[in-house]
């Protein structure tokens, strides 16, 4: 993948509106309400968890998970790569690199729609609560980045749901590195985002991608009104600002939490 701009991308015609005070109506959708959908009907909320690799979201959304259901509310999962329909596809074009970047966010819109349709939909029609490990916000960036049109991406989604909420957990690409390596011991091909040719080596490619992506979260939290979090806290610290903020929204008037013993190696 090259950074010069895909020929023949214009921006789409309903992209995602920039986002003020007055939450462009607090209509459901961002821009273009689903065909036979009833926003009324969704009586669950959407909780979106955002950040660059190395940020926490995962174990901030089992933590968070465990709290909510300790308080009689049911949980839904969502993230990347989740769908039925496309995500082994992506799996494979991912490991054998030879997919260009607009097939590639083409790929993922697809895997986000069709959670939308058979997984965000049903759950919000049933009341439960969303936890989203990352959204539409990642994809975006990650496009935008490799020299996609941020409006042409932002257009992609004009029909995704508006988040009840949604955080960015803030780091460092020092500390993303650090923490991602420490999990693994291995950094991946895209993480340090080798297909752009940023640097040979290792470490410089991974920091100068995660600066970029970082750089279009700033954006993308101006313009969507993100909370920002500083995901360099220690766990319970962040965790703590999450209760607080989603319990406000939620009606829960105690957010104390102690995590369970399946959880407690997390609580560090």
């Amino acid at each position: 993948m090259s950074d010069t701009p895909e020929p023949g991308i214009s921006p789409a015609p309903n992209a995602l509106p920039a986002e003020g005070a007055e939450k462009q109506a607090e209509s459901r959708f961002f821009a273009m309400e689903l065909p036979g959908i009833d926003p009324d009907e969704l009586t669950g909320k959407l909780i979106v968890i955002e950040g660059t690799d190395g940020s926490g979201r995962s174990t901030q959304i089992a933590l968070l998970t465990e709290w909510l259901e300790s308080h009689g509310f049911a949980v839904q999962t969502m993230g990347l790569r989740r769908s039925l329909l496309v995500a082994k596809d992506i799996d494979e074009l991912l490991a054998k690199n030879t997919v260009t970047r607009l097939t590639m966010a083409l790929m993922y819109a697809t895997d986000f729609y069709d959670q939308l349709e058979n997984r965000l939909l049903p759950a919000l029609r049933s009341g439960l609560v969303v936890l989203a490990d990352r959204y539409i916000y990642t994809l975006i960036a990650r496009g935008a980045v490799r020299g996609l049109d941020p409006e042409y991406l932002h257009g992609l989604y004009a029909m995704a749901l508006r988040p009840e909420m949604t955080f960015w957990l803030n780091v460092s690409p020092e500390v993303a590195f650090e923490r991602e390596f420490k999990k693994s011991g291995m950094i991946s091909y895209w993480e340090a985002g080798r297909d752009m040719n940023l640097s040979n080596d290792l470490f410089e490619s991974f920091l100068l991608y995660q600066f970029r992506v970082k750089k279009q979260f700033e954006e993308l939290s101006r313009r969507h009104q993100f909370i920002e979090l500083d995901g360099e806290a220690p766990i319970p610290t962040v965790n703590e600002q999450l209760r607080r903020h989603i319990g406000a929204r939620l009606g829960i008037a105690d957010t104390a939490y102690e995590p369970s013993q399946a959880f407690a190696h997390l609580w560090r």
